[in-house]
């Protein structure tokens, strides 16, 4: 895979090498399966397991790329958006003279099935709030994020996928996380992670959090507004998106300014857990 500076207003964009650069824009029209991972599919071609490389460029501020992959399925790296975190800090990431343009919610859209949850209501910066409840070991866990306030870098790209070991052989027969090993996911047995410790002590729930703001960044821009899910999952995160966007009386486009710190100062605020807003990739 390849990341390349797009022009502004461009927004995200997976461009298939092996298709005659064939491109899916991310974004919700789009939306094809989504089931342990989420697909996007444009005239039959599909990209797959979108929602870590979705989720670490929205959680970094970049609103415009190109993302070159030669296979229907994005890389899996370690399970978690922080390999991709380190690229960009690595590379910079530049500021464009176009101002951002955010998706700002107006008014409450809501998404229920049962004892699930996810809403999303009107206010000031980029807020979520995560609850899940999973069988032992893990139980219930709840967590909230300011992305305005608190470093994405930091608090949420480290969290990596997970799942349980009993449920290995089924999923697999079903054609389902083929790639995923130890190296790449908390292999969960009855009495916790069985190859290595937790990064973080909820770390189950931030990585819902991750999901969470890659399947949103499939609204095209990134939230201005809070959100609340409960039991959610990637199903409710895009059924979100399409509710939402649908409802043209319940968002609207706003422009917001934005800053341009050097590359330096960049990685420097990330370690100490200081905003980011920056929109593009400088290079490849």
């Amino acid at each position: 895979m390849r990341l390349l500076p797009a022009p502004a207003g461009s927004g995200i964009v997976f461009r298939r090498t092996d298709l005659d650069n064939f491109e899916i824009p991310a974004i919700g029209r789009n939306i094809a399966k989504v089931s342990y991972a989420t697909s996007l599919m444009r005239q039959g071609v599909l990209i797959s397991t979108t929602e870590h490389l979705l989720s670490a460029l929205i959680g970094m501020g970049v609103d415009n790329v190109i993302a070159e992959v030669d296979n229907l399925e994005l890389p899996i790296l370690d399970g978690s958006a922080l390999p991709y975190v380190q690229a960009f800090l690595s590379v910079g990431i530049r500021t464009q003279r176009r101002r951002r343009e955010t998706i700002r919610v107006l008014r409450p859209v809501e998404v229920r099935d049962g004892e699930k949850f996810i809403g999303v209501y009107p206010g000031s910066g980029y807020q979520i709030q995560y609850a899940i409840d999973f069988p032992a070991p893990i139980g219930h866990q709840r967590t909230f994020i300011d992305l305005a306030a608190e470093t994405y870098g930091k608090f949420i790209a480290p969290a990596r996928t997970f799942g349980y070991k009993a449920d290995e052989e089924r999923l697999r027969n079903m054609g389902l996380i083929r790639g995923a090993g130890p190296e790449n996911a908390i292999i969960l047995g009855a009495h916790g992670p069985e190859n290595g410790s937790l990064r973080f002590d909820d770390e189950y729930v931030r990585h819902k959090v991750l999901d969470l703001i890659g399947d949103l960044a499939l609204a095209g821009r990134r939230m201005e507004g809070h959100v609340v899910a409960e039991r959610a999952g990637h199903a409710m995160h895009t059924a979100l998106v399409s509710r939402l966007m649908k409802d043209r009386s319940a968002w609207e486009l706003a422009h917001v300014p934005v800053a341009s710190p050097p590359v330096e100062e960049l990685a420097a605020a990330h370690l100490q857990n200081e905003a980011l807003s920056s929109p593009a990739l400088m290079g490849a």
